[in-house]
């Protein structure tokens, strides 16, 4: 008889405290969802305002200028539209974050401040690869406008455009510390074949040839550089050229 009235206490109280459990559980799951509602409108209008106000400032006509609109054809979106999606993701993560807080300490909450503590690099790699881009193709536009009637003039400029735009990629690559080994080693790597390059056809016994083909590019330079300056001074004044033959460097 006794061990009946035990266990029929034992229920009773695991019934009575799994009760409790599941009313103080209730507010915090009404709290959860009443953040989480309020907070992902909020962050719907956010990106809404940031695409709004960049479309506003002429930001897309600004990254367009940089060779981004190629790059973001087949996705359908403008800048300033991926920018306004960031601008959502971001706000919802900080949504999410306060919405599973009210629950207490728990591992969704530490992975969202983990991911959010990463996001600075995230934006500033962003940053790093619009401005790269942008200054490759002012580079290469300058170079093109200064030196384009010349043979070796396009050539320079895609020359100078592609070393910025590699070196942005590494760069951005470095501040999100994906494979940090990796890329540095594929970094100096590429460093370590050009001047090995370089070395090898001057050293091994290419010599000769090297100062010939640099004696013949410098007397092309020099032949094309009375054409270079009437050039920019035609850009400059706005009356065109009258195109001649070009000289090809060896």
């Amino acid at each position: 008889m006794e061990t009946v009235q035990t266990t029929t206490n034992n229920l009773s109280g695991g019934l009575q405290n799994a009760w409790a459990t599941t009313l103080a559980f209730i507010p915090n799951l009404i709290a959860f969802l009443l953040v989480l509602v309020v907070g992902y409108f909020v962050a719907v209008a956010l990106g809404k305002v940031v695409d709004k106000v960049l479309q506003k400032v002429g930001f897309d006509k600004a990254v367009e200028r940089g060779g981004i609109k190629q790059a973001l054809a087949a996705s359908g979106y403008h800048p300033s539209a991926i920018l306004g999606k960031i601008a959502f993701y971001t706000a919802f993560l900080f949504v999410l974050q306060l919405a599973f807080g009210v629950f207490g300490q728990n591992p969704i909450s530490d992975l969202l401040t983990r991911v959010i503590a990463f996001l600075p690099n995230v934006f500033v790699a962003i940053v790093i690869v619009v401005l790269s881009a942008s200054i490759a193709a002012a580079v290469k536009d300058v170079v093109k406008g200064t030196l384009g009637g010349l043979s070796y003039g396009a050539m320079l400029a895609n020359v100078a455009g592609g070393a910025i735009v590699l070196v942005g990629a590494f760069a951005a690559l470095n501040q999100l510390a994906i494979a940090p080994e990796i890329v540095n080693g594929l970094f100096y790597a590429i460093l370590a074949i050009v001047v090995g390059v370089s070395v090898v056809a001057i050293g091994g016994a290419g010599i000769v040839p090297m100062r010939a083909r640099w004696e013949a590019a410098l007397g092309a330079i020099e032949r094309e550089a009375p054409k270079a300056i009437e050039h920019v001074q035609s850009r400059a004044s706005g009356v065109p050229v009258t195109p001649s033959a070009k000289t090809t460097v060896l």
